[in-house]
């Protein structure tokens, strides 16, 4: 008779496998309904997923479940020890070793300087993992929900995260990621567009009209920002990128992390309209001025970078339109009514671009 931890092994990988076979069948479907896709994510099958993980050393059951990414994929993975891990798989050709690297070590930094973040775990030595042609990384598992903005306690909080963040990001450079400017999130995004073709005919003028007259407001008001501090930042600190747990804010995916003004890590936090955000403006920057000082010149880029948020959004969906997972969660996005109303909120921006920036008083 076999040993009864040869029976419980034999036992746990039969259980893997037939995991691995109930995935295997709904990613072959998937596949038959695009046979002729080409996304970069064709050959990330549940079987490439969990050797993966495997060949960093940790147990997987063959547990998986797909989180909310579009850019990335991103798995919860369950372990025999009971516990869970997340496994991000990267874009590939999106980012280059160096500039993964980099994003690893700023969020350790952070993580070491007791800021709630969630870096990537160093399995021998490395953060950055390669097999089947993909790169990797892997996570713990952190919970929480997104934060209360109305509640002004927590914005306090939040806000004083945020500028330790900015503290630890002052402190040197980013060699290998991008600078944020108007030209990589507003003219490349309408030349992206209008070059191949994404808008519908009838649409086409409007969005190059109005998109011609925001870039020759806004390319001034940007170019300002060269004689201004860029600091290391988050780049993409939209609500459900932080976690709310045990009243502290966990912040993650910092996969657009790049150089720019801290207001970018900022404005998204302001909603309402505009005496609204004036006094949620003086709740943040009270608190903020804390831990780092907070350059208010920088105010008047709000709408800017709002207008220049909006632009880029639209022309990532269309250059990952090829990702069977962007028509599915965007499905609309070929439609007219999805470029009228585009054209709308762009519109409606060029009127917010006349008024007076907020006050910090």
């Amino acid at each position: 008779m076999l040993p009864e931890q040869m029976i419980t092994a034999l036992v746990r990988r039969q259980n893997q496998l037939m995991v691995r076979n109930n995935q295997a069948g709904c990613y072959s479907a998937l596949m038959q309904a695009n046979p002729n896709n080409t996304a970069p994510y064709d050959a990330l099958s549940p079987d490439t997923i969990l050797d993966a993980i495997e060949s960093v050393g940790i147990e997987p059951t063959g547990s998986l479940l797909a989180l909310n990414s579009y850019e990335n994929r991103v798995y919860q993975v369950g372990l025999e020890s009971g516990e869970f891990v997340i496994a991000k798989f990267y874009r590939p050709n999106r980012w280059t070793d160096e500039a993964i690297a980099e994003e690893h070590a700023y969020t350790q930094g952070l993580f070491d300087d007791e800021i709630s973040v969630v870096p990537p775990m160093q399995i021998d030595g490395t953060t950055v993992f390669n097999h089947a042609d993909f790169r990797f990384a892997i996570f713990r598992r952190q919970g929480g929900h997104a934060p209360n903005l109305e509640n002004q306690d927590d914005l306090e909080v939040l806000s004083r995260t945020i500028a330790r963040l900015h503290a630890v990001g002052a402190q040197q450079k980013f060699e290998h990621r991008i600078t944020l400017t108007h030209e990589h999130l507003g003219t490349n995004s309408r030349n992206f567009l209008l070059e191949n073709n994404f808008l519908p005919l009838e649409m086409e003028e409007a969005y190059a009209s109005v998109t011609e007259h925001l870039l020759k407001h806004i390319e001034p008001m940007m170019s300002e920002m060269e004689n201004l501090p860029s600091i290391r930042i988050h780049g993409d600190c939209h609500m459900g990128n932080i976690l709310w747990r045990g009243e502290t804010p966990h912040f993650v995916d910092f996969d657009d992390c790049l150089m720019g003004p801290p207001i970018q890590d900022l404005w998204m936090l302001l909603n309402g309209d505009r005496a609204e955000q004036t006094g949620q403006l003086a709740t943040i920057l009270d608190a903020y001025n804390d831990f780092y000082d907070f350059d208010v010149r920088t105010l008047k880029l709000i709408e800017p970078l709002r207008t220049l948020r909006i632009m880029y959004h639209a022309a990532w969906i269309a250059r990952r339109w090829e990702d069977p997972a962007f028509p599915v969660a965007f499905p609309t996005f070929d439609s007219v009514n999805y470029w009228s109303y585009h054209v709308l909120a762009l519109r409606e921006q060029m009127s917010m671009l006349d008024e007076p920036p907020l006050m910090y008083l």
